[in-house]
């Protein structure tokens, strides 16, 4: 486990320097900020920050130079004691100009900003849509154009927009700000136009300089376009402080929080407690109780559906229901009592999705957040599951996590394959935060069963040729189809993707879900829980 950690420790550190060194030092010579030193002089020194999609970008756009962290950094801290999200464009990385994954990232924040109804601060330093990929980010519904309607629908909502322009902010990037209810700038790095002078020399012949054109006191003083402007970057950064200080409150959900109380096991044992061979099994239990105040659970159904762990506990002091994979193997009773089956680890029986939808019902009922903790191979095959309605049941359980109005929180510990990944609350179900430890493995089924049965479809294909694999052929081919997909299921690939939303450490779990509940706890619940029809 330890390697596991240090090689966290090691993608982390490398992946922060953004473009390098190199570029760092150039905004330093330009009197200028880097986005994370802009971030850390903003927030509140005794309070966490928590980073979103660190790993946004990695290994992908290698023959256009890399994206690191997609160009963009993303997080949620706390200014003048007001939590909220930061969103600051990385000038070190191709001058914070947006590659398809930075459209991705951005509007992640402003996803995040929406669902938790939390203020966003825009530090802006961007050239634009990146040109050579400006097909994959500038047209679709998911694209650069995206985050302007979702500016719209923030201030519709009510939710504070602050933007400071803090270097280029150009063409349709320059809505960014202006739509946001505040717009500050920084002198004599601040710029901010539909079209830069190069551009717009070859549209009107019209020779202008860009701070004539757009810089700090041609938007403050002549247009209007921008409220104030400031000598330096942290003279603008204070401003923004001064702005949260003076912020209202709202209302919240309500969510249930008393004194904060540590496990009494200590975390440490994780790294002990779960086994690096992801096909041994454990006891589930033995993470929870390390992962909740006081180590106290109080368990749902313990004796029934015991291939998922469901029940209540605190959190850093918020209630929170669990939701858990069981990874040892646990027997099963029938009428009588007696044992009838013995049930894998990590694997979802009827029985147990039976409990959790039912689980699930009682937490929304109880206005209480839901965390799921995933180590999950998927749900039972085979005929005695079919014929014992395993879908009907599966159906069920998927049915009232997705339509549940409590917030949901996901933490991939260890395997997350196929429909296992959509019960137990996947991306695709809108969980608040989607967490990562660094023995996660994601993918629609396991390194050695996918190379198995690609394997056999290749065989079967060249069979239907009338030509005959030798073995050495097919061990030779099921090692390359193994390796590309075990690439694949790295907590890091899926990373790069925002398939999750960080890659953490175990032992950050507590204070990141806290954090998390703490954002949602802004966004009053005001939809009626219904789940529809369930299958019955």
């Amino acid at each position: 486990m330890q390697a596991f950690i240090d090689e966290l420790n090691q993608r982390t550190v490398q992946t922060q320097l953004g473009g390098g060194q190199k570029k760092i030092d150039d905004q330093h010579r330009k009197g200028k900020l880097t986005a994370r030193e802009r971030i850390a002089y903003l927030i509140d020194d005794d309070r966490p920050f928590v980073e979103i999609g660190l790993f946004t970008g990695e290994g992908m756009y290698a023959e256009h130079g890399g994206c690191p962290s997609g160009g963009v950094v993303v997080g949620i801290g706390y200014v003048s004691g007001r939590q909220c999200v930061i969103v600051a464009n990385d000038a070190t990385v191709k001058a914070g100009a947006w590659f398809p994954i930075t459209a991705k990232k951005n509007l992640r924040a402003q996803e995040i900003a929406m669902e938790n109804h939390l203020p966003i601060i825009y530090l802006v330093d961007s050239a634009g849509v990146y040109l050579p990929l400006q097909d994959e980010v500038f047209a679709d519904k998911e694209h650069f154009g995206r985050t302007f309607r979702n500016n719209a629908h923030l201030s519709a909502m009510g939710i504070l927009q602050v933007a400071a322009i803090m270097g280029s902010c150009v063409a349709g990037g320059a809505y960014l700000p202006i739509m946001s209810d505040e717009a500050l700038i920084v002198e004599g790095t601040g710029s901010i136009f539909l079209a830069g002078p190069y551009l717009v020399k070859a549209s009107i012949g019209e020779d202008v300089d860009a701070e004539t054109l757009g810089g700090a006191s041609t938007h403050t003083d002549i247009s209007g376009v921008v409220d104030n402007k400031y000598p330096d970057d942290k003279s603008c950064l204070d401003a923004i402080k001064r702005i949260f200080d003076k912020t209202g409150h709202h209302e919240t959900a309500g969510f249930d929080r008393i004194a904060p109380v540590p496990p009494t096991k200590n975390p440490e044992n994780i790294y002990e407690i779960l086994p690096i061979d992801r096909v041994k099994p454990y006891d589930m239990q033995e993470i929870v109780d390390r992962l909740v105040d006081n180590s106290a659970f109080d368990a749902y159904k313990p004796g029934y559906g015991q291939s998922l762990i469901c029940g209540y506990a605190r959190i850093d002091g918020w209630a929170v229901g669990i939701v858990a994979n069981q990874r040892k193997v646990v027997k099963a009773k029938g009428r009588t009592g007696q044992p009838t089956e013995m049930q894998m680890g990590g694997v979802i029986y009827g029985d147990a999705a039976d409990k959790a939808a039912r689980f699930i019902m009682n937490c929304n009922q109880k206005r209480i957040p839901l965390v799921f903790l995933q180590d999950v191979s998927g749900f039972m095959v085979g005929s005695r599951a079919e014929q014992g309605g395993i879908i009907k049941d599966g159906a069920k359980m998927v049915s009232a996590m997705a339509n549940s109005v409590v917030p949901k929180f996901t933490v991939v510990i260890g395997n997350s394959y196929g429909a296992g990944n959509y019960a137990m609350c996947g991306k695709a179900y809108d969980p608040r935060l989607m967490l990562a430890w660094p023995t996660a493995q994601m993918a629609v089924m396991s390194g050695a069963s996918a190379a198995k049965t690609l394997l056999q479809i290749q065989v079967a294909a060249q069979k239907a040729k009338g030509q005959l694999m030798t073995p050495e052929d097919e061990q030779a081919q099921l090692k390359k189809i193994t390796d590309q997909y075990n690439a694949q299921l790295s907590p890091y690939y899926a990373a790069a993707r925002l398939w999750v939303d960080a890659v953490i450490d175990p032992l950050q779990t507590r204070q990141i879900l806290s954090e998390g509940i703490a954002a949602a706890n802004h966004a009053p619940i005001t939809k009626a829980f219904s789940v529809g029809v369930i299958q019955t």
